[in-house]
């Protein structure tokens, strides 16, 4: 079969095509399954550059985000047969083979059937930003309706499956993005405060917004004594004064002046680990912060079977929301598997709406 393999770590040049021997069933839970399109994430380019976590597994099939048709089934398969279409977030990693191929192997117990409304090309772009998005925002900082959140690049991979997660959980959305096309994306879905993190300060535009909001009408009045008025007096007093919630999905400056945008008590979820300095502990402690952090690799790396099981749950529940028309993935850019090396550079160059994939003869 044909595969993109790295041999070695470095920058986009590394990776060649190759031909390979076809991966067999490790197992009688496995299948191996011929690719349609592979997702391409950051992650993949970060460990392209530094394979943290299996070094010493080289060479190896870059890509976590696959989709395709079940080729062969092993002996003890039951969830699926022969010619079914699944999708999932497998491998990649460098110890389980990704989806730079034509062909993959993994447990059935981490496949979803995905859904019948969008093609397996654009299956492949969603199961690392859906999950990592669920995760955060369901599972973190249990995001609720009426709530407000600020989310970090949101016409990103990541970001734009967020906007629409918040949405359907009713909160009210703040976002930062480069340009005026980025934010009207987010903006149709369901973003109601734009912010150009380039012209603006959005700490301060953060702050601005919910003051606003604490002077309009409250959309539930208070409730009778004796029904936790005391805590929806707390809400009135601390609305003005931040968000409840911030996506930071941008690590770095953005992480650390995102203290300064949500609430005192209020919650800051991040995907990336920046350092925090002595005075950012001290602030964030001094305002009660809650600070949280979202990797959905920890599953795969840490080899927790029922954990991938959850996720795979959590995809399933992805299907069922796009089927629904809840939620939608924007796919900008595709490659032939060939091409590789072009996608990554793209990435890297920055500034990516949606999501890129490889396209699998």
């Amino acid at each position: 079969m044909k595969a993109i393999l790295m041999n070695q770590p470095g920058d986009a040049g590394v990776l060649h095509l190759h031909k390979i021997a076809k991966p067999e069933l490790p197992s009688p839970h496995h299948v191996r399954v011929k690719l349609v399109a592979a997702g391409i994430n950051p992650l993949d380019t970060k460990l392209r550059a530094k394979p943290v976590y299996h070094p010493d597994k080289l060479p190896a099939i870059l890509g976590c985000d696959g989709a395709g048709i079940i080729e062969k089934a092993g002996s003890k398969v039951t969830r699926f047969k022969t010619g079914d279409a699944v999708y999932f977030c497998n491998g990649g990693i460098g110890d389980e083979p990704g989806n730079y191929a034509e062909y993959t192997t993994l447990h059935e117990e981490y496949c979803a059937s995905p859904p019948a409304n969008i093609s397996l090309e654009d299956a492949a772009a969603l199961p690392l930003v859906y999950i990592t998005a669920w995760e955060a925002l369901v599972e973190r900082v249990n995001l609720q309706a009426g709530q407000t959140i600020l989310i970090h690049a949101a016409a990103g991979g990541v970001g734009h499956i967020a906007v629409q997660l918040a949405h359907k959980m009713g909160a009210r959305i703040a976002i930062t993005a480069s340009d005026i096309k980025k934010s009207g994306l987010a903006h149709a879905l369901g973003a109601e405060k734009p912010i150009n993190y380039r012209e603006q300060d959005f700490v301060q535009e953060t702050l601005n917004w919910t003051s606003e909001l604490a002077r309009s009408p409250h959309p539930n009045p208070l409730p009778p004594a004796g029904e936790d008025t005391n805590e929806r007096l707390r809400e009135f007093y601390n609305k003005g004064a931040g968000v409840d919630v911030v996506f930071d999905t941008v690590g770095g400056e953005t992480f650390l002046r995102s203290l300064q945008a949500a609430r005192i008590k209020g919650k800051v979820v991040s995907l990336l680990s920046t350092p925090l300095s002595l005075a950012d502990t001290q602030m964030a402690r001094l305002r009660n912060l809650s600070i949280c952090y979202e990797m959905m690799l920890t599953p795969q790396v840490m080899k927790l079977h029922d954990e991938r099981i959850r996720q795979r749950e959590i995809l399933e529940h992805c299907t069922r929301q796009v089927e629904a028309g809840e939620i939608g993935v924007l796919v900008t850019h595709r490659f032939p598997l060939a091409q590789a090396r072009d996608a990554h550079l793209l990435l890297e160059a920055g500034g990516i709406t949606g999501k890129i994939i490889l396209t699998i003869d």
